[in-house]
């Protein structure tokens, strides 16, 4: 097993636009990264994904086992959503039962890799976290930076929810991290890799397995091809590298308070893709053209 099977999160940016005006001509530095997306040496490392609008599972078919390595193509938020049919739910549910003290509250499942933390194997100067890792009988470091404000995200998260980690990264490596990240013991439950339908290229994180009330789930996410069947339920988020200024797990604070008191999660997430206001604070983009922005919802109204 080589280093970049073990984590997987979307391509850095920086790190594409880097290795492209290495390997290509002046101009072609200047093709749009949306358009064009170079694979870097990390890209399978991250959850990322090749392609949103795929073909649904086969209701007849068991999912095959995912290979060590996953291939993503970067997706943008704002990208047309589908509702996908899933298959049926397993007889077993990935979830253990409600706990007495979280009973009566809504699941948000939340992602870990550039939604939480980004990580990678070369050495980060401002590590939040040096992870050993083992592969194959050799120790790796994995440096881990942590999202601003995400001690404060979590900790409100665990209030108010029944909260629970799906990564598409290995236990291995998630695992450690989240010992480290979740100092308070926000998640009831800690899911991974083997925990997703491989579909087609994509790790799915199929929302109907994990045996709560759909109406009652969330996930925050920062790739669409991971909710790619259940889309209506996503709170999407930006992929985070290393801005030290991003704000947006602290702009959603106000928007799961309030998602928390409602009977259902439909109506509230609908609103919040769908909104036709525009937010002056994020330029006077559209809700529908900043898909990402969440905090848009949450208060930051513009004039339609």
């Amino acid at each position: 097993m080589d280093n970049p099977s073990i984590i997987t999160q979307v391509t850095n940016p920086k790190e594409e636009e880097i290795l492209s005006c290495a390997q290509d001509k002046v101009s072609q530095c200047n093709i749009s990264l949306k358009k064009q997306r170079s694979r870097s040496i990390f890209s399978t490392l991250f959850c990322c994904f090749r392609d949103y609008n795929v073909e649904p599972p086969s209701t007849n078919s068991t999912s095959a086992l995912p290979p060590l390595v996953e291939e993503n193509g970067g997706l943008q938020k704002g990208d047309q959503m589908q509702v996908m049919p899933i298959p049926s739910p397993p007889a077993k549910y990935l979830l253990p039962e409600l706990t007495a003290s979280d009973y009566g509250k809504k699941c948000v499942v939340i992602d870990l890799d550039e939604t939480l933390v980004h990580s990678s194997f070369k050495p980060i100067s401002n590590a939040d976290f040096i992870v050993p890792v083992e592969i194959d009988g050799t120790i790796h470091q994995v440096y881990v930076l942590k999202r601003p404000h995400v001690d404060e995200f979590l900790q409100r998260m665990g209030e108010l929810f029944e909260c629970v980690l799906f990564t598409a990264s290995l236990a291995k490596y998630a695992d450690p991290v989240a010992d480290l990240l979740d100092r308070w013991g926000v998640f009831r439950a800690r899911l991974f890799r083997e925990s997703c339908v491989f579909h087609r290229g994509n790790y799915v994180k199929d929302l109907s397995r994990l045996g709560r009330e759909l109406s009652k789930v969330i996930i925050v996410d920062n790739s669409p091809a991971s909710y790619i069947f259940h889309p209506e339920n996503a709170v999407p988020v930006q992929s985070w590298f290393d801005d030290m200024t991003d704000t947006e797990l602290l702009d959603l604070i106000p928007f799961f308070e309030g998602l928390s008191k409602e009977e259902e999660v439909y109506s509230m997430l609908h609103k919040l893709c769908n909104s036709s206001f525009k937010c002056k604070l994020w330029g006077g983009h559209s809700c529908q053209k900043c898909y990402s922005r969440s905090s848009c919802y949450i208060g930051h109204k513009g004039q339609s």
